[in-house]
């Protein structure tokens, strides 16, 4: 099986750790990530939510503007470091290229503040899709800093 290819963005917020956990974890996923960058779309709703989103096994349907869906289910919730996520069932366009994604939010203190990191390990459903995901890993990056620009102008509204 081809090797997946492991993604990251961060970016410092003036807010407490334990804070920005709390608000981030349960915040709507529409707001976060509401702005299309190249080929990769908004989030347009969040459906079949299982439960409160903040314990492990917990499930949701994602579904993106250009009508793609996908399948996340938290797989461990660790207050105030990190929560994990795994995406899987994917429609539209990431269908032939990803088998799932591993997805994190981790939280460490930075200075005064704390340090959002966002992490995705792209798993790949054939060697052909190996090498398109760097292009794909591309477009994440600069959607990953769209949506943690968004995440800290929402972490600084009071």
């Amino acid at each position: 099986m081809p090797s997946p290819l492991r993604l990251e963005s961060s970016r410092a917020v003036p807010v407490e750790v334990g804070d920005a956990f709390d608000r981030l974890l349960s915040h709507p996923l529409t707001d976060l990530m509401s702005r299309r960058y190249a080929l990769l779309p908004p989030i347009r709703e969040v459906r079949d939510q299982s439960g409160p989103w903040d314990r492990a096994g917990q499930t949701r349907t994602i579904v993106l503007a250009d009508g793609g869906t996908m399948r996340e289910r938290l797989t461990e919730v660790v207050r105030p470091e990190r929560f994990d996520y795994v995406l899987t069932d994917f429609t539209g366009a990431l269908k032939p290229l990803v088998s799932h994604v591993d997805g994190s939010w981790a939280f460490a203190p930075e200075g005064t503040g704390v340090r959002v990191t966002w992490r995705w390990t792209l798993h790949p459903t054939s060697t052909y899709a190996a090498r398109v995901l760097p292009l794909v890993g591309r477009m994440w990056r600069g959607y990953a800093r769209q949506a943690l620009e968004q995440t800290s102008d929402i972490l600084l509204v009071r």
